[in-house]
């Protein structure tokens, strides 16, 4: 199996299709269109703690069901991608993406806040893995694919970057929800431009859509991650163990299913390729150990460093920045040295750059912040350019609507573990800070909570309550960045260990 994945470049013929650099233009919005909207959410999360008033569960739910819910679906929408169309289910779940960011930005309560996140979730899995798809199926010679993907992950980097400087904007002269609606422009576009430009691409003999497939691999995450989630946040739970067994059950099911189908949503057989395998894992501990830390930055610029949003919008600029310039050349590098140097010194940066911040405090000035920011995002760029080319290559073509959908499967299952984990850290360490006598049980919920309810107290009251409470929120965040650290170094062990002699094609 392994020396056919290897093989599945040399055997295509390098077809340079016509039109295909105009058409990643339009790619590319759909990855601006996922990237601009998870940034944005950081940023408009004190806010909405002050509007919606939702408790600290309900806050980690707005911030983490997005993601539980698209790495249940992704797996299905890219099978889905190869069987109708990628190009048809792209431009459907754009349109319903567009849509749905109005339900977000006009939600009035914290469970409708949270229902909309997961609708958002439901469409947003039709588009990554249609992205990457046809970058696989427009770009045969391996050096333009690989800088088709660059381009594609630079996108991503920044649309991080505008996201928060654009939403920051937006949050000082407008109400929270408008940095959802800055969706709809982005989608619109996307849309009518894709039409006129996006070759479609199927799999010829694609089989079936299994049902029960798409159920068991949404069950299965689903039940997995929540299990994980509250384990981190209360402990042990009945609850906690049933949802943990019927989510591995249901993994257990998907699997089993997929190795006696005839044309799987899956192929488990494409695991067995170690490059694969070691690509996909890199993944998710990176997101893992980065997506805790990211989530609950803009609130310590915000709420702990007084930054408005716009400032703090800027202040994250340098990730972007660094994350651009390595896609770009992450190729060639991988080329010239060797994708396991370039994916595992890529990851140790970021261990590196997260274990510095285990030393912020309230005072912390910009340079340690925005040197950190700056090595986080050159080492992702490397990492992620270089491991999303091998998952591509490493299949034929007509799997690559599932095999990408693998790959953001990993990334946003590591999203979401990220924020249940590390997210949970913070919150633990925050929720019992001392504050003084007459501090409302809403303090000790979320630091947004604490912010809103110092407005109600007596000034001296309330210093001394906010200065307590700041102080802890720092201490759950080094906490948080320490264990990133440790997560990121051991990743970076077991990407040296797993790809091993994996090479990046010179030619097809």
């Amino acid at each position: 199996m392994t020396s056919t994945l290897q093989s599945a470049t040399a055997t295509e013929a390098v077809t340079k299709r016509p039109g295909r650099w105009l058409a990643l233009s339009v790619l590319v919005l759909a990855v601006l269109l996922v990237a601009v909207d998870a940034t944005v959410l950081g940023l408009a999360t004190p806010y909405i703690s002050e509007d919606l008033k939702p408790s600290g569960t309900q806050l980690l739910w707005i911030g983490d069901v997005y993601s539980f819910v698209i790495a249940g679906l992704l797996v299905s929408m890219g099978s889905l991608g190869d069987r109708i169309g990628r190009k048809r289910i792209l431009l459907v779940g754009a349109t319903a993406f567009g849509a749905v960011s109005v339900l977000n930005a006009y939600a009035t309560t914290p469970e409708m806040m949270i229902v909309a996140r997961a609708l958002l979730g439901v469409a947003g899995a039709t588009l990554m893995p249609a992205t990457l798809a046809l970058i696989r199926n427009l770009f045969h010679d391996p050096r333009e694919r690989s800088l088709a993907i660059g381009i594609w992950g630079a996108t991503a980097s920044a649309g991080t970057a505008v996201g928060p400087i654009v939403g920051g904007f937006l949050l000082e002269h407008f109400w929270w929800g408008s940095v959802f609606l800055i969706n709809l422009p982005v989608m619109a576009v996307l849309v009518v431009v894709g039409i006129k430009l996006l070759p479609e691409s199927r799999n010829p003999n694609p089989g079936p859509w299994d049902m029960i497939s798409v159920v068991l691999s949404l069950v299965g995450m689903i039940g997995v991650v929540y299990a994980v989630k509250e384990a981190a946040a209360v402990g042990f739970t009945w609850v906690m163990l049933a949802a943990g067994l019927l989510g591995a059950a249901g993994l257990y099911g998907f699997v089993r299913r997929q190795l006696t189908l005839p044309a799987p949503l899956l192929d488990m057989r494409l695991f067995r390729h170690r490059g694969f395998s070691g690509a996909v894992l890199a993944d998710l501990l990176t997101i893992l150990g980065l997506s805790g830390l990211v989530f609950f930055l803009s609130q310590f610029l915000q709420l702990v460093q007084g930054r408005g949003p716009f400032e703090a919008g800027l202040a994250e600029l340098p990730a972007a920045i660094g994350a651009v310039v390595a896609g770009l050349i992450a190729g060639r590098v991988a080329r010239r040295y060797s994708v396991r140097a370039v994916v595992s010194g890529g990851l140790a940066a970021i261990g590196l750059a997260l274990a510095a911040l285990t030393v912020i405090d309230r005072s912390t000035g910009y340079p340690l912040l925005g040197a950190a920011l700056l090595v986080v995002g050159i080492g992702a760029g490397f990492s992620f350019t270089v491991t999303s080319d091998v998952i591509l290559s490493s299949v034929p073509k007509e799997q690559a609507g599932a095999a990408s959908a693998v790959s953001e499967t990993a990334y946003e299952l590591g999203a979401a573990l990220g924020i249940a984990v590390l997210g949970s850290i913070v919150t633990g360490v925050y929720r019992d800070f001392t504050g003084p006598a007459g501090t409302p049980t809403e303090a000790h919920e979320s630091l947004g909570g604490a912010v809103e309810a110092a407005a109600g107290m007596p000034a001296q009251t309330s210093e001394v309550m906010l200065d307590a409470a700041r102080s802890s929120f720092v201490d759950g965040l080094t906490l948080a960045a320490g264990a990133g650290a440790a997560v990121l170094l051991a990743a970076a062990v077991a990407a040296w260990s797993l790809l091993r002699g994996q090479r990046l094609d010179n030619a097809a």
